[in-house]
This record gives structure tokens, sequence and C-alpha cells, in this order.
């Protein structure tokens, strides 16, 4: 046996290997889960999770579904994860530019980025004035099931689209999987991504690329409501384009 293997076997924490064990499990689910269901994923006795379980709700990574009848991950290990220096960069730079557009299209925008399969949204703005629609932050979905997500993989290197391919393929339909990169192709042609909300049918969501030092940092994106005092989404796509841009110059070391 190697010294590195030997040192892995020597090091093992299995407490906190069954927390990080609960953790990932939740993360995997949108609904809640009961300590059964959790104890039956994770093929171990509810017993042995209890405690495990109280701990992590008692310090705030778990907590009550909003039905009461099973656990959720709570937002705190989205929020230490956000005192990162890269991820405060980004916002340091995007809040205020994101403030400007939001005023200028009269429309939400928030920013996402990608946490393995996910994209997660870090920050939104409010749409002006008394109507609008806006997604909260923390709201997660898979990259290959949302907006910001083609847009995270379309604009990459290649090199790095090739290896998130290998990571989602397996998750997905060969047919959806086509589908999806057929979709990054033209949203390379066209430099931004303009589709139907994947879950509202009164939104159009239009979405362009923040580029940081290694590729696309982030997807900026507008869910585009159709009002009477709505500008086009032309000038939308433009003004966002405009935003990322700035954003972009400000995280982007020039050459």
């Amino acid at each position: 046996m190697s010294d590195v293997s030997a040192k892995k076997r020597e090091y093992r924490a299995p407490a906190l290997e069954k927390g990080l064990d609960v953790l990932e499990l939740l993360a995997a689910h949108r609904g809640g889960l009961t300590l059964a269901q959790i104890s039956n994923a994770l093929d171990r006795s509810s017993s042995e999770l209890f405690r495990m379980v109280q701990v992590l709700e008692a310090r705030g990574y778990v907590g009550r579904a909003a039905d009461e009848d099973g656990l959720i991950l709570t937002n705190k290990l989205f929020a230490l994860g956000m005192t990162r220096a890269p991820a405060k960069d980004l916002l340091d730079a995007a809040l205020p530019v994101m403030r400007a557009v939001a005023q200028k299209i009269g429309q939400s925008c928030h920013l996402a980025m990608a946490s393995g399969d996910q994209m997660v949204v870090v920050a939104r703005i409010e749409a002006p004035g008394d109507q609008g629609f806006s997604v909260r932050v923390g709201y997660r979905r898979k990259i290959v099931e949302a907006t910001s997500g083609l847009v995270l993989y379309a604009f990459q290197p290649e090199g790095v689209r090739q290896r998130w391919g290998e990571a989602l393929k397996p998750g997905i339909a060969a047919a959806a999987w086509k589908t999806f990169e057929a979709s990054a192709a033209h949203a390379r042609e066209d430099g931004f991504v303009r589709a139907a909300s994947y879950v509202t049918k009164a939104v159009t969501d239009l979405s362009v690329p923040i580029y940081g030092p290694e590729g696309v940092a982030a997807a900026l994106t507008c869910p585009y409501v159709d009002m009477p005092t709505a500008i086009s989404m032309e000038e939308t796509v433009a003004g966002l384009k405009q935003a990322a841009a700035e954003i972009t110059g400000e995280i982007r070391p020039t050459a």
C-alpha cells in the first residue's frame, strides 16, 4: 500500500463523513427528506444519524421543510461559500452595474454561477416600480435545465466544455443532450441566449455571459416580462451585454 493510501485510511473521520453525506444528499433534493428517508438513501440506521441531524439543525445547516414533514438544506453553506474572495470580487463588481441595468431595462436581473452540475443564483436586483418577476438568491437548477446554465456552459473555452460534458452527459438522455449542445452552439453564434422560461410561461429568459480570468464566471439573466411599459427584447439584450462587458472589465485582468 502506498504512503498516500495509508494516510488516507489513517485520517478518515467517520462522523464528519456521515455529516457531509447528509448535506450532500439534501443538496441533491428539492423537497424535504425525513430522517427515515435519509437513513434509507445513505444505507445507515436512523439511530446512527439522529444526533448528526440534530447537530446540523442546531447549527443552522439543516432546517424544517415548509410542511414540517422533512428536512431541507438551508442557505448557510451557500452564505459561507459566498465569503470566498473570487465570489465577493464578482459581486462587488456586479451589484452596482446590475442596479443600473435594472433601472435601464425596467426588469429584474440576476447573477448565476456554476456549482457542480447545477447553476445557483448568487445575486438579484428587483425590477423598478410595482410590478416584475424575479428569482430568489440561492435558487438552484441543473445546468442542462436552465437558461443561465446554458450560458455558463456554452461560452466556456472548448476544453472546459469538454470536461463539463463528461460530467453532465450521464445525467441526461442522449436526445436531450444533443438538443442542449445545439442550443449552446446557437448561443455562441448569437452571443446571448433567448429562451422560454423553464418554470413560468409568461417569462422569456434573456441571458449573457460574464467572463473571468479562466472562462465564463457567471451568467447575467433577465426574466423578461412583456408588459405595456417594457422596452423591446432587443434593447434589453443590448443593455445586458453592455452591463456584462462592464462587469467583465472589472474582474478580468487586461493583458
